[in-house]
């Protein structure tokens, strides 16, 4: 399993001391890696941690880490404030006093905004750190989660590349192979041209006609492009076995397929090599597709 995609997704859950998280991990191609962090309140202090520790796993892709933090319901405890419900009962006498009017039922001054509290339980130095901790575990987790995910769409990549080198391989040896490449075929083509041109214009100067035609024989040889074309294959073969992450590499490398696919399909003479690199060129595309989705 040695490709990665640069795809993929994991999450985690944890929780402590009354308090509940889920991390959420994400990423998708980049030209390098670009991590983006959303931390609940009062978690800043992973961001650093949560950095260095994706840096460690991930080598390219646009990462998106997400942290959501709850508190269970009976964690935080309810009071009254007394100073509130003082001057409440202060002012309460304050208007009996003027009139006649009902005692207040005990639920309508709790009610009033300040009078009752909904207060955080007070976390120490020690437990809000071993939360902290366990959070960070957490999120490690979700992160071997994610790495598996990519080597597995990784393996599946490395597949599909390497059934397109194959057919990359079979047509390069095909445009070797063909018949229209053999020194006879040649030689009766531009027989063939020297023919029709010196029916056509007479006055023209056969050995002369003779050079040309050995020109442009030479420059629609197509050998040397086969030969870089072969290297490329063996050049792909060995980045898709490599155990670091060869993204970057592949890219250039189809880059490269292209270009020579490219100069063969401009020399070609011949409708069956033409067709030949058409579809030459037609794998390599395919081939860059999948290569933008490789680490």
């Amino acid at each position: 399993m040695a490709l990665k995609s640069m795809t993929g997704f994991a999450r985690r859950d944890g929780a402590r001391g009354g308090m509940r998280w889920h991390w959420e991990v994400r990423s998708v191609n980049g030209r390098g890696l670009d991590l983006r962090l959303r931390l609940a309140p009062g978690t800043e202090g992973l961001e650093h941690r949560v950095r260095e520790a994706t840096q460690k796993r991930v080598v390219r892709g646009n990462v998106s880490v997400t942290l959501t933090v709850q508190r269970d319901a009976g964690a935080a405890e309810i009071r009254v404030n007394d100073d509130a419900l003082d001057q409440v009962l202060a002012a309460v006498a304050r208007v009996r006093a003027k009139g006649q009017f009902d005692n207040p039922r005990p639920e309508g001054v709790l009610a009033l905004r300040g009078v009752m509290e909904l207060v955080e339980p007070i976390e120490s130095e020690a437990e809000a750190d071993a939360r902290l901790a366990a959070m960070l575990a957490d999120y490690e987790a979700a992160l071997v989660g994610l790495t598996d995910n990519r080597a597995r769409e990784g393996a599946r990549l490395e597949a599909v590349l390497s059934e397109q080198v194959t057919q990359i391989e079979s047509l390069v040896s095909r445009v070797a192979a063909s018949p229209a490449r053999s020194t006879d075929a040649i030689r009766r083509r531009l027989a063939e041209q020297v023919r029709r041109l010196t029916d056509a214009v007479p006055s023209l100067d056969p050995e002369r006609l003779h050079q040309e035609a050995v020109l442009l024989a030479t420059r629609a040889d197509v050998e040397e492009e086969l030969a870089r074309l072969r290297a490329h294959i063996a050049a792909a073969r060995e980045l898709l076995a490599a155990k670091e992450p060869t993204g970057r590499k592949l890219d250039f490398l189809t880059q490269e397929f292209n270009r020579e696919a490219n100069t063969l399909c401009s020399k070609s003479n011949d409708v069956e090599i033409t067709r030949l690199g058409l579809d030459l060129k037609a794998v390599i595309d395919q081939m860059r597709e999948q290569v933008q989705n490789i680490e």
